[in-house]
Formats: structure tokens, sequence, C-alpha cells
């Protein structure tokens, strides 16, 4: 169950009606909601302050087109992926854009290029990490794909590993990659959406938390390294739906991650090796038809997640705000999550016990695709969907 305290639930969910009604669409609970979100209105406003440090805004590219993820090179070039396949440059206040030469591409419904990652070695190698969806409509699936840089362009991209369950849908791919201290890479494979069942089944590699090693191979020490079913090797944790957040906490060192529920259950989870997150056996939210999709929302042997949005912010990117950053003190031991629905950067408190949530930096405002803590501790900030931006917020 979502610990938070009665006046952070109660934010949660008219920032989430709010929403649902912001969008068009009938809603009886916005109705009911509307009079207490004005009694509440400064209590809410109060809750979800900005952090006491003052702040600044810079923008840091404009016009990108349907843009996922980013990362800050060491000398401070920016690089941008856009799901049709190409990353943006960012060099010195200078913009230029180029085509990544991905074997197969599948650039359809959720599908493109996605997440973008630096290998643990890259200031030797210049290597950069990878994932897309790659196929066609029949049959496509996510991959891993390794390329080095040479600050201009790339070098064709090796496919490292593919995903070993084919799937005929376009939605549903995940697709965030981190790497562990241990140089071993964790990455998130969505359910398909049409295969929601297949989040349970461990010989499929749907909806589920994959692990394997930075060439592509399996680490021995994998949950079901040892299943008859190759295909079970890889999967680090499973019941999952659409898993797009994926950080670690050093501070505590465990892996924090969040998912996409359907109409509602949206969730924030604590990763571990073997768990099965309960994906669709247990789950708040409904289908969008609003069809109950289980009666359950605990089921021995399954995780129930640590924070439960419902209804649904859209939980998009996230980013771990650490102890060692020292730009925005009152952030420390938060994550940084970015929301599609809710259109608003949150944070979460990850040390009080209590999951606090805030609403942070309103200046990045509308769907919001992905955040990222440089190694200065400011934040950048991605816009969603065509004419997007990247934006910085340093202190003042």
């Amino acid at each position: 169950m979502l610990k938070t305290t009665w006046l952070s639930q109660l934010k949660i969910k008219l920032f989430s009606y709010t929403s649902h009604a912001s969008k068009g669409l009938p809603s009886k609970q916005c109705i009911s909601f509307f009079t207490l979100l004005s009694l509440l209105a400064f209590s809410v406003n109060a809750q979800a302050a900005l952090p006491k440090e003052q702040y600044r805004t810079k923008t840091l590219a404009t016009q990108l087109q349907s843009p996922w993820s980013m990362v800050e090179l060491p000398n401070g070039t920016w690089l941008i992926t856009e799901r049709d396949g190409h990353v943006v440059i960012v060099k010195n206040d200078a913009q230029s854009r180029v085509k990544l030469n991905l074997t197969g591409l599948y650039v359809a419904g959720q599908g493109g290029l996605l997440d973008i990652v630096l290998s643990p070695d890259y200031n030797d190698s210049k290597e950069i990490i990878f994932t897309y969806a790659q196929g066609d409509a029949s049959a496509n699936r996510l991959v891993i794909a390794k390329a080095t840089f040479d600050g201009t362009d790339f070098s064709k991209p090796n496919v490292t590993y593919k995903v070993a369950t084919d799937k005929n849908t376009p939605q549903h791919y995940a697709g965030r990659a981190l790497v562990l201290p241990d140089n071993t890479l964790l990455f998130s494979n969505g359910d398909g959406f049409d295969f929601r069942e297949q989040a349970q089944v461990i010989t499929s590699q749907l909806g589920k938390i994959l692990r394997i090693n930075l060439d592509g191979s399996t680490p021995t020490d994998n949950p079901f390294i040892n299943h008859e079913n190759p295909n079970a090797h890889a999967v680090y944790s499973l019941g999952h739906r659409n898993p797009q957040g994926l950080v670690y906490d050093y501070d505590t060192q465990q892996i924090v991650s969040h998912e996409h529920g359907p109409a509602g259950g949206d969730e924030l989870n604590y990763l571990s090796a073997g768990t099965n997150y309960g994906w669709p056996v247990i789950t708040y939210g409904k289908d969008y038809s609003q069809a109950r999709i289980s009666p359950f929302t605990e089921y021995k042997g399954m995780q129930k997640p640590s924070v439960n949005w419902t209804p649904s912010i859209a939980p998009s990117g996230m980013a771990y705000y650490g102890s060692k950053h020292a730009a925005f003190p009152s952030l420390q031991k938060h994550v940084l999550i970015t929301t599609l629905v809710d259109q608003k950067l949150y944070s979460v408190n990850l040390a009080n016990g209590e999951f606090t949530q805030s609403h942070v930096f309103p200046e990045a405002a509308g769907r919001l695709r992905d955040v990222f803590v440089t190694t200065e501790g400011n934040i950048a900030i991605l816009t969603d969907g065509k004419e997007a931006k990247l934006m910085l917020v340093t202190p003042r």
C-alpha cells in the first residue's frame, strides 16, 4: 500500500483528477473533487512548494522531434535520442542531428529509438548503449545495441542482445536501461499490451526486467539461470506492465523502478532479484474500458508497490538525486519523475519512509518525457512530442 500522509494521498488524487479532466475525458469524480480542490488549494500548494533554493532555467535544445531520452557526456556535450533513429548533438550551444544506422529499426506506435546510456568505460572506449524497437508489424522486439561516438558521428550500432519473445503490437516496449555498479546492464521490457498474461510466464521475456552482461551474455548469478528454458536465464524480475523508470539509489544500494499502469495503477517499486511484481494478477488499475482486470490488489508471493498512483499520472522518465548532488540539497535522496498525463515534474522522498511527493520546477510544463541529473547536481528535463525541448535547471 502507499505509505503517505492523508494530505499526500489527497494531493495525488487531485493532481490526477484535474489532469484527467484537462484531457476532456468525462469523470464524475472530477466534478465531485472540484470543490474540495478549491477549499484545500492552499494546503496542497504548500505541500507542493518548490525547493527553498532559488534556481534558473536555460533551454539547451529546441525543435526536437519525438525525443525519448538524453545523456550528458563528460565534456558537457548532450546526446538526445529521437524515436525515428536520429540523435541530436548539443555542443557549445550548437545543435546538430545525425541518423543512426540501426539494423531493422521499427518506428510505429511507441516503438523506435528509445534509451541512451554511457558504457562505464566511456572515457576510454567512447562506447554508448542504446535500446530500440526492431522488426516489423508482424514480429518485433526490443534490442540492445552499442556504438562508439567520435564527437561528431557514431559508428554503426552493433546489436548485442535481442529480447527472445517477439510480438505483433507496437506498444509497451518499456526500454529503459541502467548500468549497475557491478557493470551488468539492467533493462526493462514491457508486456506488449496485448500479451499481459505473459508477464507471469517465466519463459517469456515480455513484462520483465532483464539483466545481461555488457557484451550481451548472461550473468551466472541471475535468479533463473538454472531454468531449463534459456529464455528465463536473463530474467531479473517479473510481473511488469510497461516500466519506463529505472534508477540506482546508491545511498541505500537499491534499484528503484516505476511503471505505467492501465487506467490507474501506476507504480513505484524497489526491485530485487527473482521477485514477482504481480501484473496482471494484482493491480490497482482498470482496463481502459473500465472493465476490471483482476479482483486482487494483493496475492501470495507477489510484491505490492511502494507507491500506487490511481488515477494515473503516466510516469515516464526518472532520475535519482543522491546525497552526493549538492546543487539542490532539499532534493537529496529523492527520485525525480517526469509525467505525461499530469504534465509535471515530481520529486518523491525515498528517505522519509512516507514517499512524500512534491511538484517541483513548474516552468517544466506540458508532457514531460525524461529527466537527468548531471554530475554537478543540475537537472535536465526533456519535453515530449513534436517541437520538444531540453531545458536545464541550475541554482541561482
